[in-house]
C-alpha cells in the first residue's frame, strides 16, 4: 500500500493542493482548500454567534425555566393554603378565643390598686405581718406591663405556705420570684420575695407606645 494514501485518501495530493494558494483569487483554489476555509469560517461564525447572542439567550432560557419551577411551587403552596383556609380560620378563631381568655386574667390600669390590695389582704388574712410592700416601676412590654412588688413578710411556716398558695389561686396572674427565707430568733420565718403582677395596656397606652416606637425609629433612621 502506498504510504501516501489511506483508504482512498491521497494525502500527498491534498498537501499539494494547499501549497501555492493565491489569497487574492480563492475561486481558483482546489476543492479541498475551499472546503477547509468554508468549514473554518462556519465554525468561527457559530462561535461568535454563541458568544455574542446565543449564550445570553440560553442563560435567559435557563432563568425562565427556574422561574417557572418557582411559580409552580408557589401555586401549589397557595393552593394548599386555599384548600385548608377554613381550617386555618377555625384555628385563628380558637387562638383569638384563648388569647382573650388569657387577657381577661390581666387587670387593666384601673384594677391594679384593687389587685395590690388583694395581695396584701391575702397575707393579712393568714395572720402574716408585712414589713415591706413596695410596688416598683412598671416595665412596658408588647401589649402588657409588668409591675414588680418587693415584699417582706414575717409569720409561721404554714401561714407563709398558705399565703403563697392563695396568691397562686388568684384570678389575676401573680408570680413570686427571688424567694429568700430566714429563720428568726423566736422561731418564726421571714420571707423576702419579688411578687410580679401583670396588666394589659389600654388603647390609649398602646397608641402612645406605637407613637413612641415610630418616633424612635424615625430618629434612628436619620
Amino acid at each position: 500500500m502506498n504510504p501516501g494514501k489511506l483508504k482512498g485518501i491521497d494525502f500527498e495530493r491534498l498537501s499539494q493542493d494547499f501549497k501555492g494558494l493565491d489569497p487574492n483569487d480563492p475561486g481558483a483554489w482546489p476543492l479541498a482548500p475551499r472546503i477547509a476555509v468554508f468549514a473554518a469560517l462556519l465554525v468561527a461564525v457559530l462561535a461568535l454567534a454563541w458568544w455574542f447572542d446565543w449564550r445570553d439567550q440560553v442563560m435567559l432560557l435557563e432563568q425562565r425555566e427556574a422561574d417557572e419551577v418557582q411559580l409552580r411551587n408557589d401555586w401549589v403552596t397557595k393552593k394548599k393554603l386555599a384548600v385548608n383556609l377554613d381550617a386555618y380560620k377555625l384555628q385563628l378563631e380558637e387562638t383569638d378565643r384563648q388569647f382573650g381568655a388569657l387577657l381577661k386574667q390581666l387587670p387593666n390600669r384601673a384594677e391594679m390598686d384593687s389587685l395590690l390590695s388583694d395581695i396584701n389582704q391575702a397575707g393579712v388574712g393568714r395572720g402574716l405581718q408585712f414589713e415591706l410592700f413596695k410596688p416598683g416601676v412598671e416595665a412596658v412590654k408588647d401589649f402588657y406591663a409588668e409591675m414588680p412588688i418587693d415584699v417582706r413578710i414575717v409569720g409561721a411556716y404554714n401561714d407563709l405556705g398558705a399565703f403563697a398558695e392563695d396568691v397562686a389561686r388568684m384570678p389575676r396572674i401573680v408570680t413570686l420570684d427571688n424567694i429568700a427565707i430566714e429563720t428568726l430568733k423566736d422561731g418564726g420565718l421571714k420571707l423576702e420575695a419579688k411578687a410580679v403582677t401583670y396588666r394589659y395596656l389600654d388603647e390609649e397606652e398602646l397608641a402612645q407606645k406605637r407613637q413612641q416606637e415610630k418616633a424612635a425609629k424615625a430618629k434612628g433612621g436619620k
